[in-house]
């Protein structure tokens, strides 16, 4: 058993933490482009997101071990408890404890929003506790408790809505105190490119998925409406610069649209793997597409304003 720095390292998976990053990014870009950013907000808003996902990839580590779903003959990355390096009680611990600063820094946002002491009791943001406490929820319930999102069909939904529409739009509102039309039509090509790097993990997965019981879209539906499913949120992806243009007529925020033939050569090699090497290869890439596309979309927006 291995309790070095490494194996938990490698236990949050560093390859998923742009699921956390790029939204925040790309909320911060919006929000100066219209002349609304605060560092300090954003900088808060990473510590959280980052921490939500790592704690949510030690749920999945200790979960998908408990719910047998983490088998020998997995393909993939090796997970921690699976392969021994980190014992559940632990990982379960490590788990708390890192959702646990999540909470604490979700607390030190509300706090900086409401402009201290005096902001809090005149009661603005408190939606904002009840919001971070959805999501440290849903962080556990993603594999955990009587009925796991991921196990459930809902994995896609969560990562969606947390990963796209809640983490952009919040970082978006508490620099600029509102809504922007931007930010959520963004936080939707996020949302979407988020996704799909669980329908490329859960594309491979399907055979030991389906003996674990893990009912996943790809399970469920099969890998064909997995193929599609990927094609049709790249496209729209691509698609929301292009609205943005046609709105605001600020040519910056088609820069995303370069990356439309590379993204649709990894929504052709999904479709025709076959082979576990190739289907791991095409998860990593579509992880770069998703910060690729969060950069050059914020950059879009920081020429714009």
């Amino acid at each position: 058993m291995s309790l070095d720095l490494k194996v938990w390292i490698e236990a949050a998976r560093p390859k998923t933490l742009a699921a956390a990053v790029v939204p925040v990014l790309v909320g911060t870009a919006a929000a100066a482009s219209d002349g609304r950013a605060d560092l300090t907000a954003a900088v808060i808003c990473l510590v959280f997101g980052l921490l939500v996902q790592v704690g949510t990839n030690f749920a999945n580590d200790y979960y998908d071990f408990v719910q047998g779903a983490d088998r020998a003959d997995r393909v993939g990355p090796r997970r921690a408890v699976a392969s021994g390096l980190i014992p559940p009680r632990v990982m379960r611990g490590a788990m708390i404890a890192v959702l646990a600063a999540a909470f604490l820094s979700g607390l030190v946002l509300l706090w900086h929003y409401a402009g201290g002491r005096s902001g809090l009791a005149d009661g603005r943001g408190w939606w904002l506790l009840a919001l971070g406490i959805v999501c440290i929820f849903c962080a556990v319930t993603y594999t955990g408790g009587p009925y796991p999102l991921g196990y459930n069909g809902l994995g896609d939904v969560f990562v969606f809505v947390f990963f796209g529409l809640v983490a952009v739009n919040t970082t978006y509102f508490v620099q600029a105190g509102g809504f922007g039309f931007d930010a959520v039509v963004a936080s939707v090509a996020i949302g979407l490119l988020a996704a799909n790097i669980l329908v490329a993990n859960n594309y491979r997965d399907a055979e030991t998925d389906a003996l674990a019981g893990k009912r996943t879209l790809v399970v469920r539906f099969g890998r064909r409406f997995a193929a599609v499913q990927y094609a049709a949120s790249n496209g729209l992806a691509i698609a929301c610069p292009v609205a943005l243009w046609l709105v605001s007529g600020r040519l910056g925020v088609l820069l995303p649209v370069l990356l439309a033939p590379w993204i649709w050569s990894l929504t052709r090699r999904l479709a025709r793997s076959r082979e576990a090497r190739e289907q791991i290869a095409i998860l990593g890439g579509t992880a770069a597409a998703l910060a690729a596309f969060g950069l050059l979309l914020s950059a879009g927006f920081l020429l714009a304003r």
